[in-house]
């Protein structure tokens, strides 16, 4: 664990980390021999006759590449309470949920110790870099749009919760983020409420409160901090209100919440009037959070991947401030920090932390058919052995009873950091949109939208959000993309949108098709305000945190009650003539 906190040590943490990168093939070798010393009596691992061998050529020879679905016999066993030696060598106490916004359901992820710390390296090695390019003063705060989800116990008395709430609740995570400058301004009470709506009313409601001490504006997510601030244009006078009088909204009903907030609300009229005077000059919210948080030196948090989509309103949002992207990893562990913070989300690479895990890579060319996908064949090459400019699917083995495991990302290797790859994420292996020989990802769906939004400008109009669904109801099948827009758009120009989504994925595989009706029309479907907000609910309902939400881009057999959610609020619907 980390010790003597409050000495935390810029330099060396950027020292270590060069030296780190520096011997990669080593740290990675010795990264594995731990793991697999510290496991030696696992079950699985026996299965597979180590025998206690700890190299890379062995450990390859011996164990298969896995998924999921290969250890869920072996976690089912932990969840019902087999306290023996299964995945790892000391007994599972923990349970991680991954959002389940992906795959329909959500998946348990074994959780420990270990996996904390390597939480805290990355936090530390991307805190020292950012700090070394934007400097924040010691007794700065950060309003951190977090939210700490229920946990549960399994049939077997383990502890479940998402992963972000095993960080939060961790004895050692408040600490950390005051060693590391980035103190939240909101009391846990606000953090694990158990309300997501009155968790974030009071989460602004500190920001404004500590608006001089604020110093960077934060959420895992993008999207929490966009949600945020839209949601802060509705209620922007009710939060003043409260502050003038001193007094919380009787919208705060957890008692919890109503305590810990009533320590810090006093009666402050002048604030509550500045606030007032500068909410009233804003033209269309541009700028907002510097206006607000006048010593805001940033924004942070993940803005790749499926964050992208959230970049052009949170940068409405931050005027002048930058976007500084957080680090890379998933609920089943962390691969990567971002140590160029000056580099623009888009472009941003992440520098794979080599002593955190042991890392694979299969060449994406490997994965072109569905035999290789299954796992003939395969053949993965290490850390230091990937090739600037290939796309690679990665596969770790972590500390927490994960080996050889496919996580299901796909990344683009740009370039090196010492010895150590930089990765740009590109997208999940599993294919988003797909019913002929058409191939289309989240990023083309992402761009499509752009590219058909941008007939909504004139209406002074924009996506809220979006996402898809392949149609095989009817023969041919098509692609069905659901929007929510922020006003009324007239029935011209959505037709146009319309069209122009079909005609933006360029994928040569769909425009084939659509040539020849291989594919059907693609339709358009608008739903009402508030439609994307009850999808979320409805994950919140599961115990996903918004921490760790993230829209489901493409809905699919497993989405049936977001589907539904989407059916029932559709107010317009237009189908393509762009391939009449």
């Amino acid at each position: 664990m980390l010790e003597k906190l409050e000495e935390f040590n810029m330099d060396k943490v950027i020292e270590e980390f060069e030296a780190l990168s520096t011997d990669a093939e080593r740290v990675q070798r010795e990264t594995l021999r731990r793991i697999l010393e510290d496991n030696a009596s696992a079950e699985y691992l026996l299965n597979f006759g180590l025998n206690g061998r700890t190299d890379p050529e062995s450990f390859k020879a011996c164990v298969p590449i896995a998924t999921h679905k290969d250890l869920e016999p072996f976690i089912y066993r932990i969840l019902d309470g087999d306290d023996s030696t299964i995945l790892t060598g000391k007994p599972i106490t923990t349970m991680s949920l991954s959002s389940g916004t992906t795959q329909g359901k959500p998946k348990y992820i074994p959780w420990n110790d270990e996996l904390f710390e390597s939480t805290m390296q990355i936090y530390r090695t991307s805190f020292a870099y950012r700090n070394r390019e934007f400097p924040i003063s010691k007794n700065g705060k950060a309003l951190n749009f977090i939210y700490g989800s229920k946990q549960f116990k399994t049939k077997g008395g383990l502890i479940a919760t998402t992963a972000t709430t095993n960080v939060f609740r961790n004895p050692s995570y408040k600490p950390t983020m005051k060693a590391l400058q980035s103190q939240c301004c909101s009391p846990e009470e606000v953090i694990f409420g158990g309300d997501f709506s009155q968790s974030l009313y009071c989460h602004l409601l500190c920001g404004l409160i500590f608006r001089e001490e604020v110093q960077l504006v934060s959420s895992t997510f993008a999207h929490s901090i966009v949600l945020s601030f839209r949601t802060f244009e509705q209620i922007w006078e009710e939060l003043c209100n409260d502050i003038r009088e001193g007094v919380l909204s009787s919208r705060i009903t957890v008692p919890s919440i109503r305590t810990a907030m009533s320590k810090l609300l006093k009666p402050n009229p002048e604030l509550a009037n500045v606030i007032h005077k500068k909410c009233i000059g804003l033209s269309n919210w541009y700028g907002l959070i510097p206006v607000l948080f006048p010593n805001a030196k940033y924004i942070y948090g993940i803005m790749t991947g499926s964050m992208e989509p959230y970049l052009e309103k949170l940068r409405h949002y931050a005027g002048v401030l930058p976007l500084l992207t957080a680090d890379y990893g998933a609920s089943e562990g962390w691969i990567a920090s971002n140590v160029n913070p000056k580099i623009p989300p888009e472009l941003a690479t992440y520098a794979v932390l080599p002593q955190i895990g042991y890392f694979e890579f299969i060449p994406l060319k490997q994965l072109e058919n569905e035999d290789t996908f299954l796992g003939v064949d395969v053949q993965p090459v290490g850390l230091t052995e990937v090739n600037i400019g290939e796309e690679y699917e990665i596969v770790m083995t972590t500390f927490t009873g994960l080996y050889r495991y496919r996580l299901g990302d796909v990344v683009k290797v740009m370039g090196f950091h010492n010895a150590t790859p930089e990765l740009k994420f590109i997208r999940r292996s599993s294919l988003l949109l797909n019913i002929n020989i058409d191939k289309n990802t989240e990023k083309d769906l992402q761009l499509a939208v752009e590219a058909a939004a941008k007939n909504l400008v004139e209406e002074k109009l924009e996506v809220v959000e979006f996402t898809s669904h392949v149609d095989l109801s009817k023969d041919p099948g098509n692609y069905v993309i659901f929007w929510e827009i922020n006003g009324e758009a007239s029935e011209e120009v959505l037709s146009e949108c319309c069209n122009c989504l079909d005609k933006s994925f360029i994928d040569a595989g769909y425009t084939s098709s659509r040539k020849v009706n291989a594919i059907g029309a693609l339709e358009l479907r608008v739903v009402r305000r508030g439609t994307f907000q009850k999808i979320l609910d409805h994950y919140l309902g599961l115990g996903t945190a918004v921490s760790q939400y993230k829209t489901p881009r493409c809905v699919g057999p497993t989405h049936n009650i977001v589907l539904q959610i989407l059916s029932e609020n559709v107010v317009k619907s237009y189908i393509s003539t762009a391939f009449d």
